[in-house]
């Protein structure tokens, strides 16, 4: 009897961290569409920078009201990197190579982010990589590759396109190794608001292209560039980070192959997009390798049902990081 009501804090933390990964998806998804409307009328830089302004506007009011302070310095540094990565050079690279080659050709490129994130989360972070995660990953993998290939085959591409979209798949990546270990020294709303404040002030050199087009954008592009600042950036980067904070660099990393399957039904909710037989194979394949990549075994599960002992709350596992507090 005394067993069971010390496991249950544990279970609740991993349930909140599920819940916050699923809102991050599920808005990220929402910001594909999104661009679709504000990316027809901003260039890519100054969506980026409206983009940031509007997220760090909105993080700066629920610091605020929350009374956040800044960070201790012991997080600047992977604030600073995964600001000018993620927030930055991502936003803007992803922008500008979606305007280069057709969507399916795009999502395809930086599927390879999470990928990405697996191997340095692995060789910098000390992150575990067990079966299932690899096999998920791979099922995800594949699904992104069919959703892409069927998505692919009404428009052009380019090799800077290709290029552009690599290089943000990078960025991505980078990022999100760097934010790691800044979260064990700061809040994830501390991480996400001064790194998307870094980022907004990377993009300010694209502030002139901003106001000109501003004045020219019709209302419906320039509302969906404030809600992606909003909504898919200080509100799914800041449920993220609170995510990563509680679980390893690999496993969000394969979290966020839900993302294609997602903005599938989007499209064909919101945009009337039916997709194909294939595209919709590809994203069931998408959230199955999802499914699987965030599964545990029999032996783990029944290992984290064990309360710690004198009814301490064991702290939830994330690889061998942890935070410089």
């Amino acid at each position: 009897m005394m067993n069971v009501p010390a496991s249950r804090p544990a279970r609740r933390a991993e349930l909140l961290a599920a819940g916050a990964a699923a809102v991050t998806v599920v808005l990220w998804a929402s910001a594909f569409v999104s661009i679709r409307s504000a990316g027809s009328a901003y260039s890519p830089g100054a969506l980026a920078l409206g983009r940031l302004l509007a997220g760090a506007l909105t993080l700066g009011v629920l610091c605020l009201l929350r009374r956040e302070g800044p960070p201790p310095r012991s997080a600047w540094r992977g604030i600073l990197v995964s600001g000018l990565l993620w927030f930055g050079f991502y936003m803007v690279a992803l922008n500008w190579g979606e305007q280069q080659v057709d969507a399916g050709t795009a999502a395809l490129v930086v599927n390879v982010g999470p990928l990405l994130i697996a191997l340095l989360g692995a060789r910098l972070l000390g992150d575990t990589m067990p079966p299932r995660l690899l096999a998920g990953m791979a099922v995800s993998f594949a699904g992104a590759v069919t959703v892409g290939l069927s998505m692919s085959g009404g428009g052009g591409s380019s090799v800077l396109g290709v290029v552009l979209c690599l290089l943000a798949a990078v960025g991505y990546a980078a990022g999100v190794v760097a934010q790691k270990p800044a979260l064990g020294a700061a809040s994830p709303l501390q991480v996400t608001t001064y790194g998307c404040l870094v980022g907004a002030v990377a993009c300010l050199p694209f502030a002139g292209q901003l106001l000109r087009e501003a004045a020219d954008a019709p209302v419906t592009a320039t509302l969906n560039m404030v809600y992606l600042g909003v909504f898919p950036t200080a509100l799914a980067f800041t449920t993220w980070a609170y995510a990563l904070a509680r679980t390893t660099a690999s496993r969000m990393g394969a979290t966020t192959y839900a993302v294609p399957a997602l903005v599938v039904l989007m499209s064909w909710l919101a945009l009337g997009e039916v997709p194909g037989a294939l595209t919709l194979v590809g994203g069931v394949l998408c959230l199955a390798g999802v499914a699987v990549s965030r599964s545990r075994s029999g032996a783990a599960a029944r290992a984290a049902a064990v309360p710690a002992p004198d009814g301490e709350v064991p702290e939830p596992r994330a690889g061998r990081t942890r935070g410089s507090a």
